[in-house]
């Protein structure tokens, strides 16, 4: 680990938090007194500090509203019982980060500033980490293009920030999903793998296509035959068949390789269950299902968490669950809660304490 960076801090003359209804917290509304801000220019970072939170200055002309150039992580802290803070494996967004940089040719952004950084943000508005179950301080790092330029290449100059948002669940009920077999999220040799926020804009239409049918979320499929599952517009996705857990594998560069997803990967095995990182067919699916061996589909993703789906609608196929009965992934969520919140033991040495 580096040095930890000396990074100036300007407090808020008066804090917010009073006007905040902890019992009713919308998701990503919310916003913490402080935010970490820094600036590369000529081939090095600088003018690292954390400061109030507000509006930024830009010129029309900044190239990241013109050419996209931008990409962001999620990430969560959580409070435990004695009401220590904690944040959720910073350093695996932190090297998920760099490879979106890398993709968008952008610099990479030193642990120093990204961790060291976001654990010192996080102590100053530490009373801003809600308590209540299913709640948590979402933390969102982001890196945007500034250079002022009109001309289709990377841009010279960037800015990093880390803003806080204590936020409630992001799906308050199971979901409902349609398989998209028309618009496409990632194709290999794509940016698929990247948290770049083109990736987002370009899902938004078929999304609200699927909404005005009355679904939630729409499930990717491959770009070439549209046979394959992907994932879902804000989580990866995993399918309990029989006594295996199958999620897409991450081999064609077309998923976002999920933190979530990761964590509950090793926790399913822990529990005993067989895991597959595999290609998964819709057909596999829809035949799984008719045999009574498709058990539990559910989402993983820092925003989403652990999400139920109700029912899955393929073409005039409609695959309807009763989540009331689910095990497997009532069991991951509680064992991920619980070692979030410190009621379980950290084993596996995910928490990163703030101190």
């Amino acid at each position: 680990m580096m040095a930890t960076m000396d990074i100036p801090v300007t407090k808020v003359q008066k804090s917010r938090l009073p006007e905040v209804d902890f019992d009713n917290l919308p998701f990503g509304k919310v916003f913490t007194d402080h935010m970490l801000e820094a600036d590369y220019e000529n081939g090095e970072w600088k003018n690292v500090q954390i400061k109030p939170y507000g509006p930024l200055t830009f010129t029309p002309a900044m190239a990241v509203l013109h050419y996209g150039q931008a990409i962001f992580e999620g990430i969560k802290a959580y409070k435990d019982a004695a009401g220590n803070a904690y944040i959720f494996r910073p350093y695996d967004n932190f090297k998920r980060f760099n490879v979106s940089a890398q993709r968008m040719q952008m610099p990479e952004v030193p642990e120093e500033i990204f961790v060291d950084g976001m654990a010192k943000l996080i102590s100053l508005d530490k009373d801003w980490v809600p308590s209540k179950e299913d709640n948590a301080l979402y933390i969102r790092p982001f890196m945007i293009s500034t250079d002022e330029l009109i001309g289709v290449r990377p841009s010279d100059k960037y800015k990093f920030l880390i803003i806080l948002s204590p936020s409630g669940p992001y799906y308050n009920a199971p979901m409902r999903l349609m398989v998209e077999e028309k618009y496409v999220r990632a194709a290999e040799g794509g940016a698929g793998y990247a948290k770049a926020a083109g990736n987002y804009g370009a899902a938004m239409f078929p999304t609200a296509q699927a909404k005005m049918g009355g679904y939630d979320q729409v499930l990717w499929t491959d770009a070439t035959e549209h046979k394959y599952v992907q994932e879902c517009g804000t989580m990866n996705v995993f399918f309990i068949i029989g006594d295996t857990a199958i999620t897409p594998d991450l081999s064609q560069g077309t998923i976002l390789a999920g933190v979530t997803r990761m964590s509950v990967i090793t926790l399913l095995k822990d529990m005993g269950l067989k895991v597959e990182e595999r290609p998964l067919g819709i057909d596999e699916i829809v035949a799984a299902y008719k045999e009574g061996q498709l058990k539990e589909i559910f989402g993983t993703g820092t925003a989403a968490t652990i999400s139920y789906v109700q029912e899955l609608k393929y073409n005039d196929i409609e695959m309807k669950f009763s989540t009331d009965s689910w095990k497997t992934a009532a069991k991951v969520k509680e064992r991920l809660t619980d070692i979030r919140v410190a009621r379980a033991e950290d084993v596996y040495n995910w928490m990163y304490p703030v101190k």
